[in-house]
């Protein structure tokens, strides 16, 4: 090899070293099937409009949707696997990331890992196709507002929009129900100083949440399928 070579490798490596210290991304192109895959991480909380604490884990939406319509516009990417691992976070900023996610054409594929609480609920449903490993959980309660709240009846009226924005969303991209995810949401049996569900791995794929229990290889098979499928299309 020439120095030429291994230094090209050489920047090839830092550049996407920096992809994912920065954002969590990286394009994986050397694989069995020769596939171009962007790994998209949604990790820790998602952060909106305020910027939060430098001791948090965050998921910049400024970040995401640019990222997601360079995918969706780019011919290098054939498609998306997205590594769940989220605690929720800003509902206007997750409930974007989430309907850039269903709207692409590229086929993708979601993981859930550790948790997928919240609106990560939104995100985790939002790929053409959903994995949860065993030891993952997913909450699901009703939404929650920071800051000053005037108790007026306006105020709970907007509450009620933005949790119907929610529930229609995940029913609309489950094969769980509205009206079960809403009983879910308002259980007050679960969660102390809470209400709302705990949900592992096996029982979202029972509930209808989540497509199937799996891990990183199932992923990415089934990643590879819904290529092929797509290529098969054109």
């Amino acid at each position: 090899m020439s120095e030429t070579e291994k230094k090209q490798i050489s920047e090839k490596e830092e550049t996407q070293n920096e992809q994912i210290r920065e954002m969590g991304q990286i394009l994986l192109e050397e694989n069995r099937q020769n596939y171009r895959i962007h790994l998209l991480s949604i990790i820790g909380e998602v952060e909106g409009h305020e910027v939060l604490s430098v001791n948090s884990k965050t998921t910049k939406y400024e970040h995401v949707l640019p990222k997601l319509a360079e995918i969706e516009n780019s011919s290098e990417v054939d498609g998306v696997l997205i590594l769940l691992n989220t605690v929720g976070g800003d509902v206007e900023a997750g409930l974007a990331i989430a309907e850039m996610v269903a709207s692409m054409s590229k086929p993708s594929v979601s993981l859930v890992l550790g948790g997928g609480h919240s609106i990560g609920v939104s995100m985790a449903v939002s790929a053409d196709y959903s994995y949860i490993v065993p030891s993952a959980t997913m909450m699901i309660h009703p939404v929650r507002s920071n800051g000053m709240f005037i108790g007026v009846m306006q105020s709970y009226k907007n509450i009620e929009k933005i949790q119907e924005r929610i529930t229609e969303f995940v029913a609309s991209h489950s094969n769980m129900g509205k009206n079960r995810m809403e009983e879910l949401m308002l259980d007050t049996t679960q969660l102390v100083k809470d209400v709302g569900t705990m949900l592992d791995g096996k029982e979202a794929v029972k509930e209808g949440l989540i497509d199937e229990v799996g891990g990183i290889s199932q992923a990415f098979y089934k990643l590879y399928e819904l290529i092929e499928k797509s290529l098969e299309i054109k």
